[in-house]
């Protein structure tokens, strides 16, 4: 069969993407080729289930404005599915004086993205939200949620094949021929043609792109967030969600708490450079993929600007010690023993020549082709918005 288009990569923005594209237009002929035995087996399945508010955004951004889109999309959606999710809300807190001007930013943003119920909660009041938790002033995000995204998955996918598109696991890409007017995409197993593709690949976007683009000015650098669950009996020191105050210099928010939708608090992630694209582990090693990321002149930047901190996540990577001190920043009865090891994530995190971490969604066409070529977080909560974005984009095309 010739398809309309062919979606590459079944995690929740290629599921999104395919849902949106056949909402619009039910006659399409859509397939989605995914490497894994399974749906939303990477970024999408490691996340931790986190419904983000749109406060951390630079207003106008693609973050901005697909997060606020798409937040009140999802909710729709999963109340319209009936799937399971809790706007519990969170707080960020500064925990000393030189933080209290980044926070106050930080409020300022998230009214100018339009959440005018965020709240500052002085000291006091803070112990009426996290009677635990060590602060000076935080702000109070109501909007903030918490869900199983791979829940979300499984719904998206049961709609698009009623809807009859068709989804082929464990097809791992491996070339792309361009011809006139149609494109042949081959796989280990068998070859799909098609007028158009999106590559949806998360942590191999660029890889797909490189196919036929060999002068792409973006790399996909790996992050592994590595995360701790307090133990049963001491889940009564988080009631739902604590963040701190982000660095504004480092593109990531530091190690936090977080309620799971199953009951669980989550501690973490830190964020350290993974020596494999999918290197869940410290252990986990590919010498090419690594090679690669080294030698991108982008990132050896990235390595010279941030290595006191690189450094630092290493650290905590290796010492339960140095992770658990970083966490009584917020709360001071954490210790060692509460603390049991999780599964980790990885981040697809895309870093420009130059040496750019890029900070938005980042979107190119060409002529056969749409590439992500970076969702990092808030990309989940805003799937359904980065989806209909993505199909308007593809069906102006046919």
């Amino acid at each position: 069969m010739k398809y309309d288009f062919i979606l590459i990569g079944g995690g929740i923005v290629g599921l999104a993407s395919a849902y949106s594209l056949l909402k619009k237009d039910s006659r399409l002929k859509i397939c989605i080729l995914e490497k894994e035995n399974a749906l939303a087996a990477h970024q999408t399945g490691h996340n931790s289930g986190v419904i983000h508010s749109g406060i951390y955004y630079k207003p106008g951004s693609l973050k901005a404005q697909n997060c606020l889109v798409g937040y009140q999309m999802l909710i729709d959606f999963c109340d319209e599915h009936q799937i399971k999710y809790d706007l519990c809300g969170k707080l960020i807190v500064a925990v000393s004086e030189n933080e209290l001007q980044e926070l106050d930013k930080l409020y300022q943003r998230g009214l100018e993205n339009g959440l005018t119920k965020i709240a500052f909660v002085n000291q006091e009041a803070i112990k009426n939200f996290e009677p635990k938790l060590a602060g000076i002033k935080a702000i109070h995000v109501p909007y903030t949620g918490i869900i199983d995204y791979t829940q979300v998955c499984k719904k998206l996918a049961e709609l698009v094949l009623n809807m009859g598109a068709e989804i082929f696991t464990s097809h791992k890409v491996e070339d792309i021929q361009h011809n006139l007017n149609e494109v042949v995409i081959n796989t280990e197993q068998e070859s799909f043609l098609t007028k158009q593709y999106i590559n949806c690949a998360g942590l191999f976007s660029d890889k797909i792109a490189a196919l036929n683009n060999k002068k792409l000015d973006t790399r996909i650098i790996p992050f592994r967030g590595e995360y701790y669950l307090l133990k049963p009996e001491r889940r009564n020191l988080v009631r739902n969600l604590i963040y701190p105050v982000p660095d504004p210099n480092f593109p990531f928010l530091g190690v936090h708490f977080t309620r799971m939708i199953d009951g669980g608090i989550e501690a973490g992630p830190n964020a350290v450079f993974a020596f494999k694209r999918e290197g869940y582990k410290m252990s986990d090693v590919d010498l090419f993929e690594l090679y690669e990321s080294l030698s991108w002149p982008g990132f050896q930047k990235v390595m010279m600007k941030y290595w006191k901190t690189g450094i630092g996540e290493f650290y905590r990577s290796f010492s339960k010690t140095a992770f658990t001190k970083a966490l009584q920043r917020l709360i001071p009865e954490v210790n060692e023993d509460d603390l049991i090891v999780a599964d980790a994530g990885v981040r697809a995190q895309a870093c420009d020549r130059m040496g750019g971490l890029i900070d938005d969604f980042k979107i190119i066409e060409e002529a056969n082709a749409i590439h992500i070529l970076n969702a990092p977080s808030p990309a989940a909560t805003s799937s359904l918005s980065i989806g209909n974005t993505i199909a308007e984009l593809a069906i102006k095309r046919l």
